[in-house]
């Protein structure tokens, strides 16, 4: 096994703690270009809390012998194990985590899908099942008033995942 993925996975939550720490920066920042350097992190911070949770849906597909260029969603990998018939705590865990429209997962998920979305909608308020920087990454131009909520926000995105990786990863060492 080449663990390339693991290597990814790793690269991409130190990207997204980079971001954070810049994010923090730029939210103390006095410059006239604060507002778009705090819009650029936190798309970026989404951007490689994405990229490396698909990175990780890979490293298991490595780690069961599937073909990871198959793999870009979790249905993808969930594909895979129905065909082969194996079974899979990850999958499960995973599966859970994406479905709970109250788990970070979910939230961090829709977050970085509303990236791809431009709309001018300044109504939208937060939910258990909507997350604060979603609704901002969706506007065009947020008032920033939470700016510091969708700092803690990532930031307990980014140690979920974290230790989600980490939990996961001790498991299939020891099959």
């Amino acid at each position: 096994m080449s663990n390339v993925y693991l290597v990814r996975t790793n690269q991409k939550i130190n990207f997204a703690r980079i971001h954070l720490d810049a994010l923090t920066v730029a939210q103390s920042s006095t410059k006239w270009s604060k507002h778009n350097e705090i819009e650029s992190y936190n798309e970026s911070i989404l951007f490689h809390l994405a990229s490396g949770y698909a990175s990780f849906l890979r490293e298991v597909a490595e780690r069961y012998s599937f073909d990871t260029s198959k793999v870009s969603r979790l249905a993808d990998l969930e594909s895979m194990f129905e065909e082969s018939g194996q079974e899979s705590p990850e999958r499960s865990e995973l599966s859970i985590l994406e479905q709970s429209e109250v788990s970070w997962l979910h939230k961090m998920l829709a977050a970085y899908d509303a990236c791809w979305k431009a709309m001018d909608n300044h109504s939208t308020v937060a939910s258990d099942t909507v997350s604060i920087s979603e609704i901002h990454v969706v506007q065009v131009n947020p008032n920033h008033a939470e700016d510091g909520d969708i700092l803690a926000e990532y930031k307990l995105w980014l140690n979920e995942f974290r230790s989600l990786v980490e939990r996961l990863r001790s498991d299939m060492q020891e099959w």
